[in-house]
């Protein structure tokens, strides 16, 4: 009998998402799941579990210390290298390894890398390459393929306008100091197979003091990547390793092996022109097959300077999305600026978005004269900054506290209340700015309507959104007559 449990080099329970939890924060088909997996049983066989210090920085694997009953460090965006190379020089028998992404390891944090390799350092880098980011929303990276289309690229990647995507397993390569550089894949199981033992041989060199070990990973981002896990397999399949040809680049304990140049991939990719789009055909692409509305220039009586704060997983950053693409339906400018913590969910987390008819100088907010708080500590933190005159919008199924301020309009919305009886918790957001779009009239609620469904990521919630927003409609209706 065959009795699968999970490795002792994690924890028993994962308690990340809440007490006595067993499974992990990723999202669906995530390959981060798989890696942590890998590493663990490897760390097991090997026998290092009490020598190893794990090092997560800013990203997906942020909070890999609830997973791993290990020495833990969590690092600043990038810095996994330089603070893993202190580690190196105090702790001489210790394990350490710095797990990091593509937007961290090959944007954020090139430098470290780079320099870390080059000094030989004994540590043994997993860089977890999924062609974006992951945490952040899925912005474009430094992998990101040619004509890949990301929240940053709607229009896809171009080769004259973001450059090429980054071979960071190709640039270590050209370095003289490391010992194992292996570029492996998740898209199949032989893949994963390959992976489990590029993971314990990264892992091996380490014990033995042989020097630097560079393992990337081309893992799935089904979320960000709008497809479910089985189609983003393939598509890794397809695509993403024509780009990132999986090969072994360098290893200390072989002969050594070929190194597949990527100059002929980049050139016939780059050879493939995107005309650059003018802004109505943009709308029209990001609308789908139906136009957006209201291409008209709306006129607005004053700038909209409008603060939406919350937490992590209460959807302020996407509100914050949803009202400034209406603000560009309606032929206006507008900015929208996100700021968060670390946390994918229960964290700190606002919008500040500008609609105006004039071009927008800053995209930063210090006096908002709309704010829509989502929770009492956005509430305390954002009240006084507040013009006298402006608007507050209270999720009051949340907030128990009334506003201190008389010089201020408030609303008070049980916006949590309403999107539950809809079974669509996540939608009071929606509430919140339909709310504050009636109230002030800045664009016709039919503009709201109209950008929702191009604005929802996951389709079956459009029309859940659409009735939310009649449904905080007649709420208005109800309090405006008292």
């Amino acid at each position: 009998m065959i009795k699968h449990q999970k490795p002792a080099a994690f924890y028993d329970t994962f308690e990340r998402k809440e007490p006595e939890a067993v499974s992990t924060h990723y999202c669906p088909g995530c390959g981060h799941g798989t890696v942590h997996k890998l590493i663990a049983e490897a760390v097991d066989d090997l026998g290092i579990k009490d020598r190893v210090i794990f090092h997560s920085p800013v990203g997906c694997s942020v909070f890999a210390y609830y997973y791993f009953d290990t020495g833990n460090i969590q690092c600043s965006h990038g810095r996994a290298p330089a603070v893993a190379t202190g580690v190196r020089r105090v702790h001489k028998d210790a394990i350490v390894i710095s797990y990091q992404g593509d937007g961290d390891l090959a944007g954020i944090g090139t430098s470290e890398i780079i320099h870390a390799a080059n000094r030989g350092e004994n540590i043994t880098v997993f860089f977890v390459n999924n062609a974006i980011y992951g945490m952040t929303g899925g912005q474009m990276a430094p992998t990101t393929l040619q004509g890949q289309k990301t929240l940053t690229t709607p229009t896809g990647r171009d080769a004259g306008r973001d450059g090429l995507p980054i071979g960071m397993a190709e640039i270590i390569n050209a370095v003289s100091s490391p010992v194992y550089i292996e570029r492996v894949t998740l898209s199949s199981a032989k893949g994963v197979l390959k992976t489990r033992k590029a993971v314990r041989k990264g892992l091996k060199y380490q014990v033995e003091g042989r020097g630097f070990s560079f393992i990337e990973i081309l893992s799935p981002c089904p979320v960000n990547w709008k497809m479910t896990p089985v189609e983003s397999r393939q598509w890794m399949s397809d695509k993403l390793e024509p780009v990132f040809p999986v090969t072994c680049f360098r290893d200390a304990g072989s002969t050594g092996n070929p190194i597949d140049s990527r100059l002929d991939v980049h050139k016939a990719i780059a050879s493939e022109e995107i005309p650059f789009m003018n802004d109505k055909e943009l709308i029209t692409l990001l609308n789908g097959d139906s136009p957006i509305p209201n291409i008209e220039i709306l006129q607005l009586e004053e700038d909209q300077l409008v603060k939406i704060a919350g937490f992590g997983g209460q959807g302020v950053l996407s509100c914050g999305t949803l009202l400034a693409k209406c603000g560009i339906a309606e032929g206006i400018h507008a900015s929208w600026l996100p700021s968060y913590g670390p946390e994918m969910r229960g964290g700190k987390a606002y919008a500040s978005v500008i609609l105006s008819n004039d071009e927008i100088g800053s995209p930063v907010i210090d006096d908002p004269n709309v704010l829509l708080a989502m929770n009492g500590p956005s509430l305390d933190a954002f009240e006084n900054d507040v013009v006298p005159g402006g608007l507050i919008v209270v999720n009051s199924s949340i907030i128990t506290r009334k506003v201190f301020r008389d010089d201020v309009a408030v609303l008070y919305i049980p916006a949590t209340d309403i999107a539950a009886g809809e079974d669509l918790v996540a939608a009071a957001n929606v509430i919140l700015l339909t709310v504050y779009l009636r109230y002030k009239r800045v664009m016709p609620i039919e503009t709201l309507k109209k950008i929702i469904p191009v604005s929802v990521n996951r389709k079956e919630f459009v029309a859940a959104n659409l009735r939310i927003v009649d449904k905080a409609l007649e709420y208005y209706e109800t309090i405006s007559q008292l």
